[in-house]
């Protein structure tokens, strides 16, 4: 009995350290297999932080470029309402210089007519009746232009808030004139050049109203005034609506100018 106790411990112990041995080996291929996966997740995170680090310099390298060509846009555009500036301001001299034509083209008062021969000798003798001195009466037709000269003349002065008096008044006393959308433009202009984009705005689309040669030349600068606020869309459909309507012309060359370079500063 001793002895069969003794071969079944014996069997007992024989089986438990076969089952220790094979909980150690399935522990071992356990460990490996996760310093394995330790190290391709290690692998992986250095791969991943890599790639954060080159699309952190990429996005770097794309905001300076943005930064660069929103300021090219800029740039353009304060060239462009400087170019619009000058050529208003020559269309302006040019009309100026053909009111002064006109005036002088102006034939002057006929000289009185001699009385005719062979009247009595006591009508002759009469003493002549003097008539007051007529003082020189402007045209009419002449008036508005000269009043207008005026007021382009205080703005090439950069006298811009005597200007916008000069154009009001011009306004309230010629609102039918030919010129009054004209007026209207370089008062927007006024506002335009001090940077006061949001007066400038309003004057600039009152020129809709009046109609006339400005109006392609003023969508361009509410374009301009949209973008000096931040509104690029609205700043795109103006310049796409002068290329429409207005092709071929100037202006409209100007603002398919300004939509290319508003298109690349979004690249």
């Amino acid at each position: 009995m001793t002895r069969a106790l003794a071969i079944l411990a014996a069997m007992v112990v024989v089986a438990t350290g076969c089952a220790t041995r094979g909980a150690v080996t399935r522990l071992r291929a356990d460990l490996a297999q996760l310093r394995s996966e330790l190290a391709y997740t290690r692998a992986a995170q250095e791969t991943a932080i890599q790639d954060i680090a080159h699309a952190t310099a990429e996005l770097r390298a794309l905001d300076a470029r943005t930064r660069e060509l929103a300021g090219r846009v800029r740039e353009t555009a304060d060239e462009a309402a400087r170019l619009g500036t000058r050529t208003g301001a020559a269309e302006e001299a040019v009309r100026e210089t053909r009111a002064r034509v006109q005036t002088l083209a102006t034939p002057p008062p006929a000289p009185p007519v001699a009385p005719p021969p062979g009247r009595p000798a006591a009508a002759q003798s009469a003493p002549p009746v003097e008539r007051p001195a007529r003082e020189p009466h402007e045209p009419r037709a002449v008036a508005p232009e000269r009043a207008y000269a005026a007021a382009m003349a205080s703005f090439r002065a950069n006298e811009h808030g005597q200007a916008v008096l000069d154009l009001l008044d011009f306004l309230a006393r010629y609102p039918k004139h030919p010129l009054a959308g004209n007026a209207q433009y370089w008062i927007g202009e006024a506002y335009y050049v001090q940077h006061d984009y949001p007066q400038a705005l309003v004057e600039f689309q009152k020129v809709l109203d009046h109609g006339g040669l400005k109006m392609p030349e003023a969508l361009v600068k509410i374009g301009l005034c949209h973008l000096s606020l931040r509104d690029r869309n609205r700043a795109r459909q103006m310049w796409q609506r002068v290329v429409r309507d207005y092709p071929g012309s100037e202006p409209a060359r100007m603002a398919a100018s300004l939509l290319r370079t508003d298109a690349a500063a979004q690249r």
